[in-house]
């Protein structure tokens, strides 16, 4: 099969469209045919070599996908080849074909086309799973940063069905204007003084804070909770180091959780893919979350797509499309 391969760490350069074998699905998993692979954060940090796959997952870069499915391997039941899919991977999803644990396969959203779903399921996964650890309820505040990138238009949607109340940061009029359109109640530059002017919407601070940044962000973060706020950290863009007032989260009985879904046990990641199914998808199917924009890139143009990713230019979600 063709799939993406990286002999070197390095710029979006280094992926190459090569033949590998196919892959072969053992017990327990199903061999999806690729439609479309959702292309990520996490990818580019692959690429250049400081978020290696977990081990026993495949070198291939890419976390979920939508397919059909091409074999269905020992002790699984419920699907047929030729089935249509989602899928959340630990790897493999630049490729023709995966191999994937069946707990992590779901059935799209109805009314949502096959390639569209390519780009749901990590998004939401992410989101829901990091929602329920720190309980984001109705009435709360939540914050979400680069919300006009996959996770942040998916997070303000969903975060406006739990009845919180939403803002979000992003880089330019445009992406501004599309966080407004998905629900912000607030969207607010992260090139100005994004913490006082959600000091002066919010007057007490925010419950709730999704953060993609990491370091750079960590003390502006945690001085913007409200008392018994929440800080989870899913990225480190900013980077992995930094200097943390312990005195602060204290006075105002504040945690901060930092979480990554790659790595989780096969059970963990086949309940959060459960829960998706269960709590998202009807809400796809009713209209009342809507899928991002799309940039779509043929296979063999992943550096292209890895480079407007990197830009900082695209709104929404880029896909690969075999």
């Amino acid at each position: 099969m063709r799939a993406i391969t990286v002999d070197q760490p390095g710029g979006p350069e280094v992926l190459q469209l090569d033949e590998v074998a196919d892959p072969v699905p053992g017990p327990g998993e199903l061999l999806v045919e690729v439609v479309a692979a959702g292309v990520n954060r996490a990818d580019l940090q692959q690429r250049i070599g400081v978020y290696p796959p977990p081990p026993g997952a495949s070198g291939i870069i890419g976390l979920e996908c939508s397919g059909r499915i091409a074999a269905v391997g020992g002790e699984v039941d419920g699907w047929q080849v030729g089935d249509p899919c989602v899928a959340l991977l630990a790897g493999g999803g630049y490729a023709e074909r995966v191999a994937v644990p069946a707990g992590q396969v779901v059935r799209p959203p109805d009314g949502i086309d096959l390639v569209t779903a390519g780009g749901l399921l990590e998004v939401a996964a992410t989101v829901v799973s990091n929602a329920d650890l720190v309980g984001l309820d109705d009435g709360e505040t939540f914050l979400v940063h680069g919300g006009a990138g996959g996770i942040g238009s998916f997070a303000i949607q969903y975060a406006k069905q739990l009845g919180a109340t939403v803002i979000a940061t992003a880089g330019s009029p445009k992406k501004l204007d599309h966080c407004r359109a998905l629900g912000a109640d607030l969207a607010v530059s992260y090139r100005d003084d994004w913490s006082a002017a959600i000091a002066d919407f919010t007057g007490r601070g925010v419950d709730v804070i999704l953060d993609n940044m990491g370091a750079k962000y960590l003390d502006a973060n945690t001085a913007a909770l409200a008392p018994d706020g929440r800080l989870v950290i899913i990225g480190l863009q900013g980077g992995s180091r930094a200097e943390l007032d312990l005195g602060r989260l204290l006075s105002r009985r504040c945690s901060v959780t930092a979480t990554s879904l790659r790595g989780r046990p096969v059970e963990q990641k086949a309940a959060i893919v459960a829960r998706v199914a269960d709590t998202v998808w009807p809400m796809y199917a009713a209209g009342r979350i809507r899928a991002a924009p799309e940039t779509r890139f043929g296979l063999a143009d992943a550096a292209q797509a890895h480079s407007r990713l990197e830009s900082g230019e695209n709104v929404g979600k880029i896909l690969l499309l075999p």
